[in-house]
């Protein structure tokens, strides 16, 4: 099982000074907790995309292949890359590089993205979100699994005979992982292609968390990529700790109250108590993040949000040690020990280029990967965003 961080690279100011960080330091900070992660033994750090303000995560492959210069082993991820307002060409080609630089040692989860103003700014219409996602990621899947491309669809131009430069290294794409808070559209498209799904889990109670998992694995099963239990899912998660449980409460309470996302709602103990949030001792948080396996079963991946809602560098950086040498460990040893048999590991780069060794034909009863394509010959980008 995979754990690591992400951020969303928000700049926020600290309530407890009236400090804003600047842009050039938030940016900077992303870096120093990124290599942290890696010296303290987590597995994952991922970045999200936004391109409006409060946010400077605007250019995550940059962001990640400096990372990946200064890093050795962490695998480098995104929390999400936007199929929707980015040209998927431009993904193909961005992600490539990366993938290339950094020896395969990352992978990449794509979404929507919900911030309706950004969508008129690439062009796009968020009222055709659901519909972007499927033909952009068809043209993407497509760019990366076939060597020329000839393609015709709905929201960008034809391709006549196009080459993605560079190819897949070893001639694996990156892995792909699609990541949602709420659409069960998005869990039928990482199913049909039977790629992982990350369940953002941040803000929605534990019921809703299992009934997006669910579907994704049901669906997954479905289109013949193998059981339920052979489904790939991710977890997101927040947490902040100190040694004594009533410490970290009263530290957290001020950006709690005075996070745009959280100000004005329910009270930080309602929220602890109806979300993944934890804010407590380690111990405490080991508790409640193995408490998630009971509502999803067994999964590969679990991220944790932690440099959010002004938290000083210095505060991060302390929070990111505390998880990796008190908390991950203890998880590791206990998921370990719980999991059933038959669950697959997390797929990394080098597993997946062994895999290749085998058949590459699709196993009964999946559907070629052309009936999402978003070409003509076979069935319509109408048609395919009617599955959804």
């Amino acid at each position: 099982m995979q754990f690591g961080i992400f951020s969303v690279g928000d700049v926020t100011t600290d309530p407890t000074t009236g400090r804003t960080p600047t842009e050039h330091e938030r940016i900077k900070a992303t870096v120093e907790v990124a290599k942290l992660a890696e010296e303290v033994g987590l597995d994952v750090v991922a970045l999200g995309q936004h391109h409006n303000p409060p946010f400077v995560a605007s250019s995550p492959t940059t962001t990640l292949a400096y990372i990946g210069a200064q890093t050795k082993k962490i695998l480098l991820s995104t929390a999400t890359t936007l199929i929707t307002t980015t040209d998927p060409v431009r993904i193909a080609e961005d992600y490539g590089t990366l993938q290339h630089l950094v020896d395969g040692r990352m992978d990449l989860m794509l979404g929507r993205g919900n911030t309706g103003p950004v969508y008129p700014w690439f062009g796009k219409d968020i009222r055709d979100g659901i519909q972007l996602a499927v033909e952009n990621y068809a043209l993407l899947r497509r760019l990366w699994d076939e060597e020329v491309v000839n393609w015709e669809g709905r929201f960008r131009t034809p391709l006549h005979g196009f080459t993605t430069t560079p190819q897949p290294l070893d001639g694996v794409a990156p892995f792909v992982w699609h990541g949602s808070i709420r659409s069960p559209e998005i869990a039928e498209q990482a199913a049909y292609y039977g790629d992982g799904f990350f369940s953002n889990h941040i803000f929605w109670g534990p019921g809703h968390t299992q009934r997006m998992v669910e579907l994704y694995r049901r669906r997954f099963a479905h289109y013949g990529h193998g059981t339920e239990q052979e489904a790939i899912v991710g977890l997101g998660g927040q947490v902040f700790m100190r040694k004594n449980s009533q410490d970290a409460v009263r530290e957290f309470r001020p950006y709690f109250d005075n996070a745009p996302v959280y100000g004005g709602g329910p009270s930080l103990e309602e929220f602890t108590e109806q979300t993944p949030l934890t804010v407590g001792s380690p111990e405490q948080v080991i508790e409640k993040t193995l408490h998630f396996r009971d509502y999803v079963g067994d999964y590969q991946r679990q991220l944790f949000l932690m440099d959010h809602a002004g938290l000083p560098l210095k505060t991060v950086l302390e929070q990111v040690e505390m998880l990796g040498t008190e908390v991950v460990p203890v998880l590791r040893r206990e998921f370990a020990a719980l999991r059933a048999d038959g669950v697959p590991d997390a797929p990394t780069h080098a597993a997946r280029v062994a895999a290749k060794g085998g058949s590459d034909e699709p196993k009964e009863g999946t559907p070629a990967v052309d009936k999402w394509t978003g070409t003509r010959a076979e069935e319509d980008n109408a048609s395919a965003a009617g599955r959804l």
